[in-house]
């Protein structure tokens, strides 16, 4: 077992924001904000300094470098998880597009941004669905890329299946409930779907299932 704390950057303009999400990370026993940071460019300084950064909470716009550009810099490193309100729906999905893991909104309460973190360094992707749904539904008809269909061929049908339910923002336990199978083979089908698609989470899953027109906006 890894005893060691989650070590988290904070990255927003606003001093109050950042300080204030910083306070309430660095309260919990098994967080540690290691670093604050001002901006993209900053944070990417920052961040090829510090050993084992686990999350970087990511705002998107920001000054000298925007959040997008810091996410797609650093992917491939710690994980990025989007601080975002409704107004910047279009960003946050260019976002995930350039590798972040997830979002969360900034009107989010305490344990909703201490519960993000936690799952995010555990390696999962965070999804909110309701709002997950409303930005695929705004932006996704003007992204699909017919050349990603291909990548889907290597899935069995019920890897496809499974795809399809987790991109409208279903859950784990969703899915097992629509395809009448335990929670458990529903996690081994989408481990399974990801390794085959070379994709890190849920999110690219997602993300991939509509460039391909796998799903489509409005479908439910």
């Amino acid at each position: 077992m890894n005893d060691r704390p989650i070590k988290v950057m904070v990255v927003d303009d606003q001093d109050l924001v950042r300080d204030g999400i910083a306070m309430i990370l660095d309260g919990q026993p098994d967080i540690e904000v290691v670093a604050q940071a001002v901006d993209g460019a900053d944070a990417i300084r920052q961040a090829a300094a510090i050993l084992d950064l686990a999350v970087v909470l990511m705002d998107v716009r920001m000054p000298v470098m925007d959040g997008l550009e810091a996410t797609r810099q650093l992917a491939g490193g710690p994980r990025v998880l989007i601080l975002t309100t409704f107004d910047l729906d279009e960003y946050v999905y260019d976002a995930l597009r350039a590798g972040a893991s997830g979002f969360l909104l900034k009107r989010s309460s305490r344990d909703e941004l201490i519960n993000a973190v936690r799952v995010i360094a555990a390696g999962d992707a965070l999804l909110a669905p309701p709002v997950t749904r409303r930005l695929i539904d705004r932006f996704a008809d003007t992204r699909l890329d017919p050349a990603v269909a291909a990548r889907i061929d290597v899935l069995t049908a019920r890897e496809r299946e499974v795809l399809v339910l987790v991109a409208k923002g279903n859950s784990n336990a969703e899915v097992a409930d629509e395809l009448h199978l335990t929670e458990h083979t529903v996690k081994t089908h989408v481990s399974r779907m990801l390794a085959k698609l070379g994709l890190r989470d849920r999110v690219q899953a997602v993300i991939l299932a509509y460039d391909a027109g796998l799903v489509t906006a409005g479908q439910r």
